[in-house]
């Protein structure tokens, strides 16, 4: 009974799912705002700011591209350090320059980039695409001694 009720932890496996819900939940948010972009690209493209000055049109299409593009792959756990770049970009001009760094309102900037910042040095965990390839890659050494 002991057993039953008391389960010896395993901190790997119940971390890797937290990180896994994280991914799903912050990327399919971010995703939906990458779409609504996308799905309103032409009323967008008159009215969107250029904060680095290389033009509304390029510069929507990369927030698009963080916002969509990035997101999916966030979610998946692929290249996710890379494709978590341009998220952290976007967040942080959207935060910085669009909402001048106040946290009244620019409040959901500003979580997506601290969530972002913390998820990139956590790692995508082993439920994710990336931990696939590294087994792979590896699959010679032991499989619990990869540090995901």
């Amino acid at each position: 009974m002991k057993t039953f009720l008391f389960l010896k932890p395993d901190p790997s496996r119940g971390y890797s799912l937290l990180l896994l819900a994280l991914r799903i939940f912050f990327g399919l948010m971010l995703m939906a705002h990458g779409l609504d972009k996308l799905s309103n690209y032409t009323e967008l493209y008159f009215t969107f700011p250029d904060p680095i000055g290389i033009g509304k049109e390029l510069t929507l299409a990369l927030v698009i591209f963080g916002e969509l593009c990035c997101s999916l792959a966030f979610t998946l756990g692929f290249l996710y350090r890379l494709c978590m770049i341009p998220m952290i970009i976007v967040m942080s001009v959207a935060f910085f320059y669009i909402h001048g760094g106040s946290i009244p309102q620019g409040e959901l900037s500003f979580i997506y980039l601290i969530t972002f910042i913390l998820l990139y040095i956590t790692g995508p965990g082993k439920y994710s695409v990336d931990a696939i390839i590294y087994k792979r890659i590896h699959k010679d050494e032991d499989e619990d001694n990869y540090d995901y």
